[in-house]
């Protein structure tokens, strides 16, 4: 007869919790990664193992992201879900991928973000914008970018020649013709000293000095020094840089772990990054090997 105590008990009980809400997360996720491709000129999406799931039946389409992926019917934006259905009905001059649960999308000259339901919860009236992260969001009013909250106020006053997306903390900003990087606070914590710069992504931005671009941590410290003609933020530990014109991609030690070799790249996403031969996009694994043969 099996004979049971008070701890196996608990432990058992632990196990099955841990098990539900792993399920109830994957049904709310509606499963793993997607990923856009081009197939005969229309646009679908496929799984990480290069399986197409969601039928090339739109005109245009990005990432997804909490879930929901904008898509382009003809000039018109709305959103699908995993299964590819239309949740938000295409109404919208350009779209964004979601965040903290809102996304960016454009009414002819204006901008403004829009819920799950597809509803306005700030409205239209921005020049330039970008999107939500640590609850602040850039954007311009006169010409000049700020960061606005949740509720389209303004947290720190539009005063930069350019802004970018809080990541980590920290935002870039150009003041002067350079850029440094502030605080969700709007302290400037990396004085403007940089060419060029990006949003920092597994705790490393890129700046760009002389000419040529690297990599800074954190407290504004070259970590990866300038010696590549362009790059791209990290993601899965990993970056897109160009040498010679072709893109391959580095470690956060700046090793080459893919050779250049594509005419351009994007970011890694659990584990798979999209390559460009000429006009014609496949996706590599971080071996570099294809998922999904080059296609336009």
């Amino acid at each position: 007869m099996v004979r049971w105590n008070s701890r196996l008990v608990l432990a058992l009980a632990l196990v099955v919790l841990l098990v539900a809400i792993v399920a109830v997360l994957a049904l709310r996720q509606g499963g793993g990664e997607l990923y856009p491709v081009r197939q005969q000129g229309r646009c679908g999406y496929i799984d990480r193992s290069g399986k197409l799931v969601v039928p090339a039946q739109f005109d245009r389409a990005l990432p997804f992201q909490e879930g929901l992926a904008p898509v382009a019917l003809g000039n018109r934006w709305g959103y699908i879900d995993r299964r590819g259905r239309l949740v938000i009905t295409p109404a919208f001059d350009l779209a964004d991928p979601f965040s903290e649960g809102k996304a960016l999308v454009g009414i002819g000259p204006r901008l403004g973000y829009i819920n799950k339901e597809g509803k306005f919860v700030i409205n239209p009236q921005f020049e330039g914008a970008g999107r939500f992260e640590n609850g602040r969001a850039p954007a311009v009013a006169n010409g000049r970018w700020g960061y606005i909250d949740d509720d389209g106020k303004w947290q720190i006053a539009p005063q930069f020649e350019e802004a970018g997306n809080f990541s980590d903390g920290l935002a870039m900003v150009r003041v002067g013709g350079r850029y440094g990087y502030i605080d969700t606070g709007g302290k400037m914590k990396i004085n403007p000293q940089f060419e060029a710069a990006g949003d920092f992504s597994d705790g490393l931005a890129v700046v760009q000095m002389a000419g040529r671009f690297g990599y800074i941590d954190k407290s504004g410290k070259i970590a990866i020094n300038p010696q590549f003609e362009a790059a791209g933020e990290f993601s899965d530990d990993l970056a897109r840089v160009a040498m010679q014109g072709r893109n391959g991609f580095i470690d956060k030690q700046g090793r080459l772990v893919i050779n250049p070799q594509f005419d351009d790249a994007g970011r890694f996403r659990d584990g798979i990054a999209p390559v460009w031969m000429g006009d014609r996009q496949g996706y590599i694994n971080k071996q570099g090997r294809y998922i999904w043969n080059p296609t336009s």
